[in-house]
């Protein structure tokens, strides 16, 4: 018995030996350090943040309302109030966000929790930069020429994650037919004063696409409204068109072209080469179905025969 408690004894103190030994070398050994710096999270920009997929649009334009719709009609919640969208029965059910020139409504906005709010440049700066603030993301689009519409189509698709292609082939099929022998063709949209588009403008843009001989394509000036230029009647006369496209605006500006002392002068009037197109399609864009439109009188007017 006295050997074992002898034993037993002697195994404590060689573990006791053992253990402090260990100690006195952890505590004589220098601290390992990691070479590699510890992660560090970037803050949150001021700006924007991308979501990774977007579910929730809320269009102020009626050209991308059409768009998001055609592409992915889940995806889109608001939409402005325009007779253009009104045509359509099930696109019209979406909640209106706007009407006419009234400036969209904030709050109608933020009650749909939008993942994502594009409007156009230049004219709904105010309200998307309190989108911005509320860090809702935003997107603009100016459309004012054909390639803009291909471009917007694809950077709209890439947000809800919907593929353009079809849409952007019905595109193209619009402009199959081109002018094959161009006349000379003025575009004119207002009376007071006389607007007419060059080719900076969406309208010059898609004469241009038909091949269409816009006399005022080079043309440049001042006017309230960029893509445009300013005209007096000596310059009208002297333009003298084959082909004369008067703009129906709403505002009875047609008639009172009418009664210009140049107008029984040109060549167009006289040989019945006067056309009217819509507002929408021609000077705005508007929707694909408005577009649509525009393109086929077009179509019509380069297959006509003088």
């Amino acid at each position: 018995m006295i050997y074992q408690i002898f034993q037993f004894m002697r195994s404590l103190k060689t573990w006791a030996i053992i253990l402090i030994a260990a100690i006195f070398i952890v505590s004589c050994s220098p601290a390992i350090t990691s070479s590699v710096p510890p992660a560090t999270i970037a803050p949150a920009s001021s700006s924007q943040v991308k979501p990774t997929s977007v579910s929730r649009v809320v269009s102020l334009t009626s050209l991308s309302a059409d768009i998001i719709y055609r592409l992915d009609k889940t995806k889109l919640v608001g939409i402005p109030g325009s007779r253009l969208l009104r045509q359509n029965l099930e696109i019209s059910k979406i909640t209106q966000v706007s009407e006419g020139q009234t400036p969209p409504n904030l709050e109608k906005i933020i009650a749909l929790n939008p993942d994502l709010v594009i409007g156009a440049d230049g004219f709904h700066d105010r309200i998307l930069e309190k989108l911005k603030e509320l860090r809702i993301r935003t997107l603009t689009f100016k459309t004012d020429s054909w390639k803009s519409l291909e471009d917007q189509t694809r950077a709209i698709a890439t947000e809800i994650q919907a593929d353009p292609t079809i849409l952007v082939q019905s595109y193209q099929a619009l402009l199959s037919t081109k002018s094959p022998k161009p006349e000379s063709t003025l575009v004119l949209v207002s009376s007071q004063p006389i607007l007419a588009p060059n080719k900076n403008s969406w309208a010059g843009d898609l004469l241009t696409k038909f091949q269409i001989n816009n006399v005022v394509a080079d043309l440049q000036g001042e006017s309230p409204q960029k893509g445009y230029i300013t005209l007096s009647a000596e310059k009208v006369l002297e333009a003298n068109p084959k082909v004369l496209i008067l703009v129906d605006m709403g505002d009875g500006a047609i008639n009172k072209l009418k009664t210009e002392p140049f107008w029984n002068k040109l060549e167009a009037v006289t040989s019945d080469r006067v056309y009217t197109f819509d507002y929408y399609g021609l000077v705005n864009p508007g929707s694909i179905e408005a577009i649509s439109k525009a393109c086929t009188q077009l179509q019509a007017i380069v297959n006509t025969k003088a």
